[in-house]
């Protein structure tokens, strides 16, 4: 598998799931527990049609492929170098007839596919604003963690165009934005159904959210109990557990 490594600082590692590889650069973003959450938390069967806005390595299209039946997953990435390690990973397992990488930017997803193309929607968007923390010199880790190439409305705003009517939004997010992305998720038609909250432990304070919102439903959202991350000790709790190496039923 070394042949799909291009540049000194890359490296292959194992997603524990089905066997999938991805390939990562040590100066680069790597993925998080986060993705591997709003894969799972997806549902989706075969005639689904799935694109991940702001795809960066590809971990999420990946791991979509192993836990729903969907026969069609597109990714788009602004970032050349998470572009290019994407696409290679994509060819690294053999996915080319399922998963397919796009370089551009998700403001112009709905030009690029064409309005209400996806009956699915998925997204990690940058976590900060650019008036939060300091913004890396990296380009990559700039746009993967800043708004800098894209803001929640631009991600949400795409993410209403691409959806066909009744079309599913899914995304992970930061507890403190919550109600600026149920905000802007109803200002563009798209209105919140399911809301799971993510604790690093059993007693703390969610960090994380997971939320799907439907195009075009009525009000009406459902809380799942939380997901809880780590045991006392450290350890990962079974669900956890169960997520890194189960699969999704179809919807």
């Amino acid at each position: 598998m070394d042949k799909f490594l291009k540049y000194p600082g890359e490296r292959i590692d194992d997603l524990l799931c089905n066997g999938l590889k991805i390939i990562q650069h040590k100066n680069s973003y790597r993925f998080a527990i986060d993705a591997v959450l709003l894969a799972n938390f997806v549902k989706a069967g075969k005639k689904d049609k799935i694109i991940d806005l702001g795809t960066g390595s590809g971990v999420i299209a990946l791991l979509i492929s192993a836990k729903t039946d969907a026969e069609e997953i597109v990714g788009i990435e602004i970032a050349q170098g998470a572009f290019d390690r994407a696409v290679r990973s994509i060819k690294m397992n053999r996915l080319q007839e399922r998963v397919k990488i796009i370089h551009g930017n998700l403001k112009e997803a709905v030009n690029i596919f064409g309005r209400e193309s996806f009956s699915v929607v998925v997204t990690n968007p940058p976590y900060m604003t650019v008036k939060e923390g300091k913004i890396s010199p990296n380009p990559d880790l700039a746009i993967a963690r800043h708004e800098v190439a894209a803001a929640l409305q631009d991600v949400v705003k795409a993410a209403r165009g691409l959806l066909t009517f009744s079309g599913r939004f899914y995304m992970v997010y930061r507890t403190v934005r919550l109600t600026d992305a149920i905000y802007e998720m109803k200002l563009q038609g798209l209105e919140p159904k399911i809301l799971r909250f993510i604790h690093p432990r059993a007693g703390d304070s969610p960090n994380l959210f997971l939320l799907m919102a439907q195009k075009g439903a009525g009000p009406g959202l459902k809380i799942l109990p939380p997901l809880v991350v780590y045991n006392n000790d450290g350890s990962y709790t079974d669900e956890i557990k169960e997520i890194y190496f189960g699969k999704q039923s179809e919807v």
